[in-house]
């Protein structure tokens, strides 16, 4: 395979720094307010371009059928808009835990935006590139528009934002976690108050889904309190919908010092926030 027709790209993970439910639209969307940041750690994806015009998943994650791999759609849904007479085969080294929150597939799905603007020569710009990743699922605009932000809507505002260089002790459940059935939990509270500006001071904020998510899973919050008790000046949270936990911390070796004072079965990884993708230039 010629080199310039296969690359091989990061899908780095975001946290939810806060997420706040405001509301509920007609339609059954939830509107909210939340603080995205990207962390250096995440799935790599290999693309190759094919001269057959086909998409093809040649790996990617068990549980998910290849047709309904959000990386697979997004190319093809590229391909369609673009008109590209050219195919690209799809190899996914799933590092991120699915049903987590660390918004994994999504990634994956920008990356293969990104990557395939690069690799089929199309040109697009990002906010282009962010239109057709809406209908993909809300938090996959926010991988291509690949800054700090601060999301509202139903997470497709994105409002870029400055983020100080941060190191995150984040724990991993064994959990998967539905999106779908956390949002549609009768006892989820949709109505926090908005916030007046997009500056926020450390520890503003908290993840209305929380309570939410640990009533059906009593290990996010035993990982929680566990995390909290090393992390005594920031806290600890769960990001997105769960099931992972994370703690800021300003050097890395205080949260490699958390993450090694996690209880027996509680594992982790630690990644400093970064301040833009990686792929940044590839729109």
């Amino acid at each position: 395979m010629n080199a310039s027709l296969a690359l091989t790209l990061p899908a780095p993970a975001k946290l939810n720094v806060f997420l706040h439910v405001t509301g509920r639209r007609p339609d059954g969307y939830h509107t909210l307010e939340s603080l995205l940041v990207l962390i250096a750690h995440g799935d790599s994806i290999s693309l190759s371009v094919r001269d057959d015009g086909e998409v093809v998943r040649t790996r990617g994650p068990a549980n998910v059928a290849a047709d309904d791999d959000l990386a697979v759609r997004a190319a093809r849904m590229l391909q369609r808009h673009c008109h590209a007479g050219q195919g690209v085969s799809i190899d996914i080294d799933k590092r991120l835990p699915m049903g987590g929150g660390l918004g994994g597939g999504s990634s994956d799905a920008g990356t293969v935006l990104l990557g395939l603007n690069r690799l089929w020569g199309l040109g697009l710009s990002r906010s282009e590139l962010m239109q057709l990743a809406l209908p993909l699922g809300a938090d996959v605009p926010f991988f291509v528009f690949g800054e700090p932000a601060f999301a509202c809507g139903v997470g497709e505002r994105l409002q870029a934002t400055t983020f100080p260089t941060t190191w995150f002790a984040v724990i991993t459940p064994p959990i998967e976690v539905s999106t779908k059935a956390i949002f549609s939990a009768p006892e989820l509270t949709r109505n926090s108050e908005s916030a007046k500006m997009a500056v926020f001071s450390e520890g503003y904020g908290r993840n209305d889904l929380y309570s939410v998510a640990a009533a059906r899973f009593p290990e996010i919050s035993r990982c929680l309190d566990a995390l909290a008790r090393e992390s005594m000046g920031s806290g600890a949270r769960m990001t997105g919908s769960g099931a992972c936990i994370f703690a800021a911390f300003a050097a890395e070796d205080a949260a490699q010092r958390a993450l090694s004072q996690m209880p027996n079965g509680i594992t982790g990884f630690v990644a400093r926030s970064l301040a833009r993708h990686p792929l940044w230039l590839y729109a």
